[in-house]
This record gives structure tokens, sequence and C-alpha cells, in this order.
């Protein structure tokens, strides 16, 4: 009949509106990566169709400051998108809304418990966590009482949180369980895919060691300043080789537990703004050759890692790779030509990253899948 015809036409137009309706999304904390995360969502053109950021949060709500830090930026050039700003009413002092490419977005002052944040008014259901304040599972909760579903942490995250490496274990998520997921470290996001192909390979990790030479980042110090937790990372960060710690190494073995408690490694904080290089040195498990690696790690960056694991095969440094996208770009040169001989079980691999493009791309990439998984 023509009334049934209509309720399945109607409920037809019901379901698409419901698959097409784009995910309303928070940023809390818009420094390097909140921010970044946001320009790879504009750069994917998924903002406002796939995913709708609504809301960003930090210590200021000044619109033209926000716009500002987005159009402009030191190290990977002009945005490449609209923006304005606008009151979200006309009694207020400044400006509080950004409008990029035509979609509002409010800017939120920030909370000591992201508990008080308004996410439930506004349908907020995805939560990037990018304060660095947050990381543990019961502060992250705050976003869930605030009326968020799930919570993606820019960073390890501790207390039982779930951590997810896309194109390693990315499969294990279950969003029944996992409302509150960590997308591990930037370092992490290097090394994981690597450790991933010489086991599905079949090399094995007997045991290894990695050192990441690694760019500076906001947690530094301009010229000589107080660090009582970590005297040498107090030093200035500009004009010094300043060696730390790093748990990217231990970390893997969560999203990989076959390596659990064989992966260990430190970090060399260098004076570059972006860009950093992990070097993994490894016994293998079973008698192969550095070119069997090479091989395998080319087949894999065509196929079950595109797009995440790439392969530099030209004499490179590190500017070549500032707005890399890919999480971990294999240099196939410097680890041929740096290793032994006709050495059999122990070998080094190096592998490079933009620390702030390539991870910023992966959380998108996570949000992505978790939200196509709903």
């Amino acid at each position: 009949s023509t009334q049934s015809t209509w309720v399945r036409i109607h409920n037809y137009s019901l379901r698409s509106s419901a698959i097409t309706m784009p995910v309303k999304v928070g940023i809390n904390g818009f420094g390097r990566i909140g921010r970044m995360v946001f320009q790879a969502l504009c750069d994917q053109d998924l903002l406002g169709t796939t995913l709708d950021v609504v809301g960003v949060v930090d210590m200021t709500t000044d619109a033209d400051y926000f716009a500002y830090q987005m159009k402009y930026d030191s190290v990977h050039g002009k945005f490449k998108h609209t923006v304005t700003t606008e009151k979200s009413d006309a009694s207020l002092e400044e400006n509080d809304i950004i409008v990029v490419n035509g979609h509002k977005i409010k800017c939120i002052a920030a909370t000591r418990n992201p508990a008080d944040l308004p996410w439930g008014k506004m349908g907020v259901e995805y939560v990037v966590e990018s304060t660095g304040l947050f990381t543990e599972a019961d502060k992250a909760q705050g976003h869930i009482s605030a009326g968020a579903k799930k919570v993606i942490i820019s960073a390890p995250g501790k207390g039982g949180v779930k951590t997810v490496v896309m194109g390693v274990n990315n499969q294990e998520y279950d969003p029944s369980s996992h409302h509150i997921v960590s997308n591990a470290s930037c370092t992490t996001n290097c090394l994981a895919p690597l450790v991933h192909v010489l086991l599905k390979e079949g090399v094995g990790v007997e045991k290894g060691l990695m050192t990441t030479i690694h760019s500076y980042t906001a947690t530094q110090k301009t010229v000589d300043g107080p660090s009582k937790k970590d005297w040498r990372g107090g030093r200035a960060a500009a004009c010094n080789i300043i060696p730390s710690t790093t748990g990217a190494a231990k970390a893997v073995g969560e999203c990989i537990p076959a390596v659990k408690g064989k992966l260990t490694g430190m970090s060399f904080r260098v004076p570059t703004p972006d860009v950093s290089v992990v070097d993994l040195t490894f016994t293998a498990e079973k008698d192969t050759s550095i070119q069997e690696i090479d091989q395998f790690l080319k087949k894999a960056s065509e196929t079950y890692l595109q797009g995440i694991l790439g392969v530099a095969t030209e004499e490179l440094v590190s500017t070549d790779f500032i707005h890399d996208s890919r999480s971990s770009i294999y240099d196939s040169l410097a680890t041929l030509q740096n290793n032994l001989p006709g050495e059999k079980r122990f070998f080094k691999i190096v592998s490079w990253y933009d620390n702030e493009w390539g991870y910023s791309n992966r959380v998108v990439d996570l949000l992505k899948y978790m939200s196509s998984k709903a």
C-alpha cells in the first residue's frame, strides 16, 4: 500500500540520516597536538562530514587567539582552510566561536575537573584528551561523567587504559568495554609497526634496546630552569643533547604482548623543533639477514601497513620528514649500511617519524575507527 511504502521510505531516510550524521567531537587541550589533530581532521575533509568538532578547550576562550594559533605554525606552515571568528552572544566582550570552512566551534574555558565540561549539553560523543593532565583512567573518566561516550588520550594512558596503535592492534578495540583508550606515544607509534612486522614475518624479537633521537617538546625549557623531578630535563632545549627516559619501548608490550618485558629504551632530546628517529637494536629469534628484514619492511609498507609504515630509499635528513603523515618511515639506506656483514641474529633498524603530524593523524584515524564501530 501507499502507506507502507511511505513508512519504508521514511524508515530508510531515518537510517540514512543516522549513518551520515557527523559524530560530535570535543578537544580538551588546544596545544601542539590538539591543534594538529584539528588540522589533520580538516585536511582529511572530515570536518562537518564524518566528524564535527563542536568545542575546543583551553586556558583562554579568545577565539581570535585560537584562530591566530591555527593560521600560523612555525614548523608546519600556514593553515589551508578559511578561519573567521564571531560571538556566541552579542553581549560578550570578545569572540568565542571559531568558524572553519563554515563550521562553528565553541571556545570553552578549561576546568580543573573534566566532569565540569559541557559535553552532555553540546551532544559530544568523543573527546580527544590532549592536555597531558588527565592520562589516568579515573581522571579521564570525568569526560564520561560530563556526558561524552568515549575518550581518546593523546599520550600513554595509566590505570588500565586500553592502548591502541593503529595498524598494529586496533582490531582489539571493543566498543562495549573500551570507553577510554590511549593512542600511546608518538615513539610507540613509530616502533610498534617495526616490531609488528618482525613478529608477523617470523623473525621474532628475543630482546631489544631502542634509542629515540627526539626533537624538543613543550615540556622542556628555553633556557636553564627549575625541573625538580628531571634535573637534566630542566636544561636549555635548543643548545643541548639531553638524555631522558621514555616508556615507549616498554609500551610496545602493551599492544604486542609477545614482546612484553623484552624491550626497553631511552631518549636523547636534541635541538630540533620537530621530527625524531628511532634506532632499534635487537636480537632475532631465528637466523635471518638484514637484507631479508629490509624486504619484509618494504613489503609491509605496500600491503598490510600501507599509510602507517613508509620507506625512505634516498639520503634524507630530519627536515625532509616534516609534515609526513605516516607513523614510521623506515630508513632503508641507513639500516642496510650500518649492520654487521654476514650477521644472522643481531640487527639495527632505523626509522623516522614526525612526532607531531604523524601522531596527530593516527589520533584522527583512531577516532574514525572507533566511531565506525559504534
